[in-house]
């Protein structure tokens, strides 16, 4: 039996887009934390842009460019999508650091430190987009699993990308 749940906005608008706005609100959550994840590694890898040093520099320099560029695109679109969904995005600094499951940069690293950490958020975005796409499939929120499906291909690029570099 489905729940027909609505949600008010501060208009008193009713969002009611589904048969189940219960599995929208369990979506929402799960894009809340792809949201911050993905806004911590933007946030690392534009870090790494700025600080990277190195015989490298030239080439990190600008790969690591693309990605914070391209990763500065999907925080919109997610935010956007759980706009769409019926539900409030997080948009504080604060709110990220409790949604994210990967850890923000702490000071000054090595090239190859940096490639590694960006290897593991990008991994660690991978599996939670996994989670939550079974998720939406189950729910039959197409345009959400469409969103995840381009996510997970955007990251997975950029794991074969770093990874390529820590082979000798």
């Amino acid at each position: 039996m489905t729940t027909n749940l609505t949600i008010k906005t501060s208009s008193n608008l009713e969002t009611n887009i589904s048969d189940n706005q219960q599995e929208h609100y369990a979506i929402s959550e799960g894009l809340c934390q792809i949201l911050a994840d993905t806004h911590i590694l933007y946030l690392k890898t534009h870090n790494f842009h700025w600080n990277v040093t190195g015989t490298n520099f030239y080439s990190l320099h600008q790969l690591f460019e693309k990605q914070y560029k391209e990763m500065a695109t999907a925080v919109d679109n997610i935010a956007e999508r759980i706009r769409t969904i019926g539900f409030p995005a997080p948009g504080s600094y604060s709110e990220f650091l409790k949604l994210a499951s990967i850890p923000e940069a702490e000071g000054i690293v090595n090239a190859e430190e940096m490639i590694l950490l960006l290897t593991k958020g990008n991994e660690a975005i991978i599996r939670n987009l996994r989670l939550v796409l079974k998720h939406t499939q189950a729910s039959d929120d197409a345009a959400t699993a469409d969103l995840l499906t381009k996510r997970i291909a955007a990251h997975e690029k950029n794991v074969w990308m770093l990874r390529s570099l820590l082979q000798s």
